[in-house]
């Protein structure tokens, strides 16, 4: 009893410590005008000295000297920055806490094949984390499980809800694969022979596509009516035959991503290649195929000893000037605070600033299915705003000051800045 006792607290007291006391911001109640800010719409341009009018949540007005609602709260915003939030793509945000506490960690599923696994199931509203990733002017993160082959699908939730319900702006948009490895590891960890690491390679490979076989198989039985039963695990893939949903294929290799394209051209899949570290060296037969790529290694190291020391930092202009359809990610749960600096980085290394900003935005909305409420500021949108003192994706002089998603104004308050406000005040 004593033991199952102090097991209780154990676990009680980590639960406690992966849980935050914010309260979800109300739905909006009065009109809000934002006066004198410069609006940053992605897809109408800089607008400098402009109001934007939220009302009921949505985007009602954006135009200089608008006129005030009846009871609306009026903020002024000269000189300030008015940007969409910020889509983060494939994260574990709200699925892990604490790597170093197996408790507070949810984010892999047992199995090689589980497509039937939902990242909003065992999603944490209420993790210190989330807090932190607002500050920097992310408003919504796309949840994606982890495992082996066939992992899951992803949802597209808001940072800000009491549950995942509340949080939802899509769920279930697609099934997550990650392709089967290609070459031989020769890490000084890696203890299988070549010849091992070679036959695992081949297998994963052939039960990826048996997987789709059998998914296929499942789906044609569906539409004549002649199936005997219920496979979870291909109800979950359905969409990706009739066009519903989406395939999202996790590829750094040139040769995983070649593989990846010839496979998704047979099965017709809608797809979208994420990671994609060696997308330079492909661009423009990326961009002939009408590849849409997550490039989700943008502060990345080099990966080869004859690659250029910046070539993670260049890749977003590489794809950009070939004409591949892109955004940038930066996969991971506490560090994905860092997406807008890694757009503004890519800046540096020659990305225009106007794509920057659409590869953290509404480009990741368009490859979720969300664009017709979030990404840019256009009026009957959500009114998800981030008012910052600064360039957004400048890391010395960004200050985000407002946050609001459906125009409800999010509490920026978190732990890095209760701890930054305590220790300043250290002697």
């Amino acid at each position: 009893m004593k033991k199952l006792m102090t097991a209780v607290a154990a676990a009680s007291l980590t639960l406690s410590a992966a849980a935050h006391d914010i309260v979800p911001g109300e739905p909006q109640q009065q009109p809000i005008l934002l006066q004198g800010g410069t609006i940053y719409t992605v897809t109408d341009g800089i607008k400098q000295d402009t109001d934007l009018l939220m009302v009921d949540g949505k985007i009602s007005a954006i135009g200089k000297d608008l006129a005030t609602p009846v009871g609306a709260q009026v903020i002024d915003v000269t000189g300030k920055h008015l940007y969409p939030g910020v889509i983060a793509m494939d994260t574990t945000l709200g699925l892990k806490e604490i790597e170093a506490v197996r408790a507070t960690e949810d984010a892999d599923e047992a199995g090689a094949i589980t497509p039937e696994v939902s990242g909003h199931v065992a999603y944490n509203p209420d993790s210190e984390v989330i807090p932190t990733i607002r500050y920097n002017g992310i408003s919504h993160a796309q949840i994606v499980p982890q495992g082996d082959l066939i992992t899951g699908r992803s949802s597209v939730l808001q940072l800000d809800g009491w549950t995942y319900e509340d949080a939802a702006e899509r769920l279930d948009v697609g099934v997550h694969v990650n392709w089967p490895r290609v070459g031989i590891n020769n890490s000084w960890w890696e203890r299988r022979s070549p010849e091992d690491q070679r036959k695992a390679n081949t297998e994963a490979r052939k039960n990826l596509e048996r997987a789709f076989i059998q998914a296929k198989a499942y789906y044609d039985a569906k539409q004549a009516g002649e199936l005997n039963g219920t496979d979870l695990r291909w109800e979950a893939m359905l969409g990706l035959f009739d066009g519903s949903s989406t395939l999202f294929v996790h590829a750094d290799d040139q040769r995983q991503i070649q593989e990846a394209m010839d496979l998704t051209k047979e099965f017709g899949f809608d797809w979208v290649l994420m990671g994609a570290r060696d997308a330079w060296r492909m661009a423009d037969e990326l961009a002939a195929a009408d590849v849409r790529v997550v490039f989700g290694a943008p502060f990345g190291l080099p990966t080869r000893h004859d690659e250029a020391f910046d070539q993670a930092f260049s890749t977003p202009a590489a794809l950009a000037q070939a004409g591949v359809d892109f955004a940038i990610s930066y996969p991971g749960y506490w560090d994905v605070r860092n997406l807008p600096f890694a757009a503004g980085n890519a800046v540096a290394y020659g990305l225009d600033k106007d794509a920057a900003l659409r590869a953290i935005t509404l480009t990741p909305a368009k490859f979720m299915g969300v664009a017709d409420s979030v990404g840019s500021l256009e009026v009957g949108k959500q009114g998800t705003v981030v008012v910052s003192a600064g360039d957004l994706m400048d890391p010395v002089g960004q200050r985000v000051e407002l946050l609001f998603i459906e125009g409800r104004r999010v509490d920026l308050n978190n732990r890095h800045l209760q701890l930054y406000n305590k220790y300043k005040q250290k002697p």
